[in-house]
């Protein structure tokens, strides 16, 4: 009798026992997927405009990919780069501060060295800062203090030497990142290999850049994800930055779409503003019709769309945040004008709407709603604290105090405050911009030029062009504005230009 107690008792007790360890396995698995750490890929394309893409309104270029990926996530009508150009716009992203505080305010080395003393400019810009400063922790570094895996593949142009590379800054792997800002500089040959890029072997000859770009991305996350540690892929392309050069089967597709809506008969350019006569290469495009730009932008599509069929198949992009942005506007005055921001004001270099309003759109899968659209602005100093809290990681509240997370935003909170946000862009752009600094603060939006201290003023709501300059109609609004713009550049130590004493109102640049 007491040994048939007993058994039952153990049987009893080993079915309790079996509970008890089914739920702490339980408890385990559930523990696990709340830390399970997401991966992230930043896309980043350069100087495209924020009329480039077919969700965008776009109706000559095409872009199904990133329509589909923007079906998928949050598009953002008021994303703003933090500067006209490109480097400073990229150390934003890389530290979550506005170039007046990285130093890095034109593209590096930028125009100022050559531009000195020079007879038919009114101000002289002052130096810049031509590497990242080591005093921040980059976007890279951040991601792989928290044990993440990390991949550059692109455009850099943060830093002149190898110690301020990716490879510096966090990046586990470096696939043509480093001093050069287009395929063509420094020696680089362009968009079809050889490429002539220290950081990147040439591939057959004309493989097409962004392709290679894509296919290294590719091969990193296809090694991470069979490892099972988390990732981050900053994949930067070169494109659609000039040279303007596609492939041959994109660029008949394109001439021939033009050819058959009638855009090749329609005139393309205007020469006609007071500000194109300090150069005679300056010229404004006035309609999408370049066939060139077009096969360029067709292959940054096709190339997003195999990053996103990758996660598919690897079974991971339920838990891959995208996102897909630009650097800066489109380039619409200079070096070809090949695209037009219309109906946004001139493009890169400006600080008007065309220079810095971008597309982006931001993919995180069961947390924002598919399919969103947002009119709220922000601005790519914002990304470095949004994907922190992503990605469940620390804040670094210091480095990241001029951008804020939009993190709620995402997840669909419409009651969060809007920015004000501040542009400073001392410099002469390549484009046709004077030095200027501007600000936003709801649909206001103050400009400031150097060149004689005057202001204009715009609501952006009802005046989207920026061509009714309310300045003298709100005297109250435009002063608001201005002291607002001025404290921020005295709390932030910014340079502004000074009066070149060669200056001589006469002088007329030769004609090319």
């Amino acid at each position: 009798m007491m040994n048939r107690i007993n058994i039952k008792q153990i049987i009893t007790s080993l079915f309790l026992l079996g509970i008890i360890f089914s739920v702490k396995a339980q408890n385990k698995v559930k523990q696990n997927k709340t830390v399970e750490k997401p991966n992230v890929i930043f896309i980043l394309v350069d100087d495209m405009g924020w009329k480039d893409l077919g969700v965008y309104g776009s109706t000559f270029y095409e872009s199904p990919n990133i329509d589909k990926l923007a079906s998928q996530g949050v598009r953002f009508t008021d994303a703003y780069a933090s500067s006209p150009v490109c480097s400073p716009s990229r150390s934003s992203i890389m530290t979550g501060q506005y170039p007046v505080n990285t130093g890095i305010t034109d593209w590096i080395p930028g125009s100022n060295r050559f531009r000195k003393s020079q007879p038919y400019l009114k101000l002289i810009e002052q130096s810049i800062v031509n590497n990242l400063p080591k005093s921040n922790i980059s976007l890279g570094q951040a991601f792989k203090n928290n044990g993440y895996a990390t991949c550059y593949s692109g455009k850099w142009h943060l830093g002149e030497s190898e110690e301020y590379y990716p490879e510096a800054e966090g990046f586990d792997y470096n696939y043509g990142g480093w001093a050069a800002g287009n395929p063509r500089a420094a020696g680089m040959k362009g968009y079809f290999s050889p490429y002539n890029n220290p950081k990147l072997k040439d591939g057959p000859v004309g493989e097409f850049l962004t392709d290679r770009l894509t296919t290294e991305t590719i091969n990193f996350i296809k090694k991470q994800a069979k490892s099972g540690k988390p990732f981050f892929a900053d994949l930067s392309f070169y494109a659609v930055h000039e040279p303007i050069e596609a492939k041959q089967e994109y660029i008949k597709k394109f001439t021939d779409k033009a050819h058959n809506l009638g855009l090749d008969t329609l005139q393309q350019f205007v020469k006609d503003a007071d500000w194109m006569q300090q150069n005679p290469s300056f010229k404004e495009r006035i309609i999408q019709a370049d066939p060139v730009y077009a096969g360029l932008i067709y292959t940054v599509d096709e190339n997003v769309g195999r990053i996103m069929t990758t996660l598919k198949e690897l079974g991971i992009d339920k838990n891959t945040i995208i996102v897909f942005t630009s650097d800066n506007g489109g380039l619409s005055t200079a070096e070809r004008s090949p695209t037009t921001n219309y109906p946004l004001r001139y493009g890169k270099g400006w600080n008007y709407e065309g220079g810095v309003r971008i597309p982006l759109i931001i993919k995180w899968p069961g947390f924002a709603k598919p399919g969103t659209i947002s009119n709220f602005p922000v601005v790519n100093t914002d990304f470095y604290p949004t994907l922190l809290e992503m990605s469940g990681l620390p804040q670094l509240p210091e480095q990241t105090k001029d951008g804020v997370s939009i993190v709620p935003l995402l997840k669909g909170d419409k009651s969060i405050d809007q920015p004000i946000l501040f542009w400073h862009y001392p410099h002469y752009g390549d484009q046709g911009g004077s030095p200027a600094s501007s600000i936003r603060m709801g649909d206001w939006k103050l400009v400031q030029f150097y060149y004689d201290n005057h202001t204009e003023l715009y609501n952006l709501r009802i005046d989207l062009e920026e061509r009714r300059d309310l300045s003298r109609a709100f005297p109250e609004k435009t002063a608001d504005l201005l002291q607002r713009l001025n404290d921020w550049k005295k709390s932030t130590n910014a340079k502004t230009p000074l009066i070149n004493p060669y200056y001589n109102p006469d002088y007329k640049l030769l004609k090319n």
